[in-house]
């Protein structure tokens, strides 16, 4: 099924996977960092997926793979349990009756499904989600409990929302005169690609005017706030509590990290990873990988730092009236020092 070599006995019935320290003989596991060589000595698994290099460390028999994380995400698929759910809408579902539904969907309890909305082959609407006018579902797509698709989104196919996730809401716009806030109409769309999965609690605003975009493969984690006209790059990965502000465009193949802030109207390039709690305040040209902030320390420590931090506009200016004198020379800032303070 996974089309990898054996290296041992290959009739082994496996029932199920397992950490290297929990497995049992009708287990499988998986092994892909040398700080576990350890737990892969003693594992009792019945079988093990590793590189070819790190067979020889393990005494159980093996299947060979050169990418053994991306194997078993392959395998996990296998054991993962099936949704639940007969085929057709639930009684106690509201469906319009323009709306246009393949005949093997689920409808879930308490779903709303609105005026002109398209639900694909074999997807799944969980309870309680409400989904909007015009929207359009793909083959084999699945919303969760309590997802809200405003109007006009669009999500293809085997596209995976997780519960409380809204997609479509307003982007947050405003314009200000006389000290007052008028709020600009979000006239555009959402638009998810092909086999993007979407976390629960996350945001995705409709567009100002152009749509709101999130390319093929994209993988979002939850509680993330996705800002009206941004536009996400094909397999880029955003992590938890991260925000990406309006009208910012992230490249395909990125990693956001947890907790990052993206300003608005800033682009990242392809293949660029962003760490954790850093601010993307302009644009990355360049591929790589990409951090701002300060490193955790003690507060004590901290707190003599954050002074240092303060005065380094006034080092770096004292330090130009230096240079600028020459050797030899000396600046009015080095005259005007009071003895036993070099500048």
């Amino acid at each position: 099924m996974l089309g990898l070599d054996p290296d041992g006995t290959p009739d082994i019935p496996i029932t199920g996977l397992a950490t290297l320290e929990k497995a049992g003989p009708s287990q499988i596991s998986f092994y892909t960092n040398r700080r576990f060589h350890q737990a892969l000595a003693r594992t009792g698994a019945g079988a093990v997926i590793l590189r070819a290099e790190d067979a020889g460390g393990c005494a159980v028999p093996v299947l060979i793979s050169a990418n053994p994380y991306a194997t078993y995400a392959h395998l996990s698929q296998l054991f993962a349990p099936k949704p639940a759910g007969s085929i057709g809408v639930h009684p106690s579902a509201v469906v319009d009756s323009s709306a246009q539904l393949a005949p093997d969907a689920v409808i879930g309890p308490h779903a709303v499904i609105g005026a002109g909305t398209v639900i694909g082959a074999r997807a799944r609407i969980a309870a309680n989600t409400v989904i909007g006018r015009n929207c359009v579902i793909g083959a084999d797509t699945q919303l969760m409990p309590n997802v809200t698709l405003y109007d006009g989104v669009h999500l293809g196919s085997r596209v995976l929302v997780h519960a409380a996730a809204v997609i479509g809401g307003d982007g947050f716009g405003f314009a200000t005169e006389d000290n007052e806030h008028h709020k600009i109409a979000q006239l555009g769309g959402v638009v998810i690609g092909d086999d993007v999965e979407i976390g629960a609690g996350t945001t995705i605003d409709r567009g100002a005017l152009d749509d709101t975009v999130i390319e093929q493969g994209v993988k979002i984690d939850n509680q993330v706030q996705i800002a009206h006209n941004v536009r996400v790059g094909a397999h880029t990965i955003i992590c938890g509590c991260s925000a990406i502000a309006g009208s910012s465009v992230i490249g395909k193949n990125c990693i956001i990290a947890g907790a990052v802030g993206v300003i608005n109207h800033v682009s990242i390039c392809d293949k660029v990873t962003v760490t954790a709690m850093s601010l993307v305040n302009q644009s990355i040209t360049e591929p790589g990988i990409y951090s701002s902030g300060t490193g955790l320390s003690d507060t004590a420590s901290w707190r003599k730092n954050i002074v240092r931090f303060r005065q380094l506009d006034e080092f770096s200016r004292r330090l130009h009236m230096l240079e600028s004198a020459g050797p030899g020379k000396s600046s009015k800032s080095s005259k005007s020092s009071k003895p036993g303070k070099p500048e």
